[in-house]
């Protein structure tokens, strides 16, 4: 799938980019934004990501990981701090939610400490507590566990092939 923004394209990430998406969750990940990633984890779920790609190379990234036949989670969502403000994170998040709908997923969540970002794509605040223990998985690697800081947001998908948003 390739996307184009205004200034660059947003697309299913090269192997040979890998080093350059965990650089950036790196950077995130070195001031609590986002959970850090290992390499093994970056390589063994490359084909999650999308990634927005501009003649700078690497301007963001975001995940969609599949947790249950019916929901998958948003996750690592990084822009470059120089494209911030352009709307890079909603095409990121909206490539996601069409893998999702592609898919045949009904339900994508998110834990963020940005919910107004999400709010902005339909997804609404839920307590933690109602998404299955299997969600908190990489929760216990996070330096805030368990008094996590995050905001629980989830989306329905697609409800017969009639987006979500249209349906409701």
């Amino acid at each position: 799938m390739l996307e184009s923004t205004q200034t660059g394209m947003i697309r299913k990430p090269k192997v040979a980019e890998v080093a350059a998406v965990k650089a950036l969750i790196d950077e995130a990940a070195g001031v609590g934004s986002v959970l850090p990633r290992t390499v093994a984890e970056m390589y063994e779920c490359a084909r999650d990501f999308h990634v927005y790609i501009d003649g700078s190379g690497v301007g963001g990234c975001c995940a969609l990981h599949i947790d249950l036949p019916d929901l998958a989670e948003v996750r690592s969502l990084v822009v470059r701090g120089d494209l911030r403000g352009q709307g890079v994170a909603v095409d990121l998040l909206k490539a996601c939610l069409s893998e999702a709908e592609e898919l045949g997923i009904a339900r994508v969540y998110a834990l963020t400490r940005v919910p107004g970002l999400f709010k902005k794509l339909g997804f609404h605040e839920i307590d933690k507590r109602e998404l299955p223990h299997k969600v908190f998985k990489d929760c216990v690697r996070c330096h805030l566990f368990p008094s996590c800081d995050e905001i629980a947001v989830i989306r329905a998908v697609a409800l017969d092939g009639v987006d979500a948003l249209e349906a409701g």
